[in-house]
This record gives structure tokens, C-alpha cells and sequence, in this order.
């Protein structure tokens, strides 16, 4: 009699069990780091933006108006996770760099990273509830 070879179904529940623990604690670490991924993009765009900034804002004798963002070699859709905007804010005594994150992010509609332009220099400010080195989640978001 020739011995049978193969898996039990007792044997293929069980991995497919194993699978399922390993996938519970995979997906939500994967969407932590896309998010904070997405953060760190939005970051580096506007920080790629504030020399072109400040040059504008020294040539033009004041913060560029939000007219400008191709004057600094921008547009509103560079980025496919958001926004970019830039305006004056007399509050603060300069202005801001704002990106919104759009449907295309995993990052909630209207969260926002702003760099933040004072007499003291620039601050990074953001309400999107990832930890992100270098901005603060604290603050007003203009």
C-alpha cells in the first residue's frame, strides 16, 4: 500500500491561522509608516521651497503673496498627496508655507504641515498627529 503524502486540514488551519496573527500586526505598523512617510514628504517639499522664499521675500521687500508660488518655482499640485500654498501673515511678522493633504494621502483630508516664517526664522508646525522630526504638533496653523 503506497503511503499517502500531503497536509492535514488540521496542519493547513493552523498556518493559515499564523498568517492571519502575522498580517494583524503587519498592516497597521505598514499604514504608521506610510503616514509618517507621507509627513516627511510634505516637509521636504516646503523646506525645498524656503531659499526661493526668502529671496523672493528680500527682492520684493516683503512675504510673497500667495500669487507668487511660481515665482518661487512652484505650483499648487506638485505634490500628488496635497497642496502647496504660501501667503503673508501680519500676525506672525512673515508669512507661511502650507502644504494640505488631499484625498490621494492617507493622511486625513486638511491636516497640514506650514512652515512658519517670524522675525526669528522659519518653524514647522503640523496637526497631522504623526511624530515627525524637526516639526512641532503643536501651535497655530494659519
Amino acid at each position: 500500500m503506497k503511503k499517502q503524502q500531503g497536509f492535514t486540514l488540521i496542519e493547513l488551519m493552523i498556518v493559515v491561522a499564523i498568517i492571519g496573527a502575522l498580517t494583524a500586526i503587519a498592516i497597521p505598523a505598514y499604514q504608521s509608516y506610510t503616514k509618517k512617510s507621507e509627513v516627511a514628504s510634505a516637509v521636504a517639499t516646503l523646506r525645498s521651497l524656503l531659499t526661493n522664499i526668502d529671496m523672493l521675500e528680500q527682492e520684493k521687500g516683503e512675504f510673497p503673496a500667495a500669487t507668487d508660488l511660481a515665482n518661487v518655482g512652484a505650483h499648487e499640485d506638485m505634490s500628488a498627496l496635497g497642496k502647496i500654498g504660501i501667503k503673508p501673515v501680519p500676525d506672525i511678522s512673515g508669512g507661511v508655507a502650507t502644504f494640505t493633504f488631499g484625498s490621494n494621502s492617507t493622511i486625513t483630508d486638511s491636516k497640514k504641515v506650514q512652515f512658519q516664517k517670524s522675525s526669528t526664522g522659519w518653524m514647522c508646525i503640523q496637526n497631522t498627529g504623526v511624530e515627525s522630526k524637526g516639526c512641532l504638533d503643536t501651535g497655530t496653523i494659519y
